[in-house]
């Protein structure tokens, strides 16, 4: 699909990338302490620590599982939409078109929800964060993101009143 949606913790997430662990401890204003204890952890020889590159991992497939989401729901909406006022009869090519690319996109749903759930693994290996008992790790983690990672500061209208 063509459209981007937006991550909450882009902005966090390309700092992070781009300016370094200690950077965005300081750059920010006061961090959860299981963040700052992630970002802090000690480095080998200028290195991101593998925690803060775990983290990194962890957020970039956050994002990738928000895109998959996003772009799943909206092929499947311009097929019912088309649906809607097909024919009886053998599929229009447009909508088998439409079929085609809802597998690519559900497939790549997976592969997003797989991918995430491996950073999620490396995340509380390296991070030495605890997973509570009976509790999903996808869910864990998805949960520690949006607690501790600061969101994106929505942008406002300064138009005339």
């Amino acid at each position: 699909m063509n459209t981007l949606r937006h991550f909450p913790h882009a902005h966090f997430l390309s700092q992070l990338e781009t300016s370094g662990a200690h950077a965005c401890a300081s750059a920010h204003a006061p961090l959860p302490p299981p963040l700052l204890r992630v970002l802090m952890a000690p480095d080998e020889a200028g290195q991101p620590a593998p925690s803060v590159v775990a983290l990194i991992g962890l957020l970039g497939a956050r994002a990738a599982v928000l895109q998959a989401s996003f772009d799943t729901a909206a092929v499947a909406d311009e097929l019912r939409r088309y649906q809607k006022f097909a024919r009886a009869g053998p599929p229009s090519p447009h909508i088998v078109q439409l079929r085609q690319q809802q597998g690519a996109v559900r497939l790549a749903a997976s592969r997003a929800r797989q991918s995430f759930v491996a950073a999620a693994v490396a995340f509380v290996r390296y991070a030495c964060v605890e997973v509570p008992a009976r509790s999903a790790l996808e869910g864990f983690a998805i949960g520690w993101i949006e607690t501790h990672v600061p969101k994106d500061v929505p942008l406002r209208h300064h138009g005339p009143d």
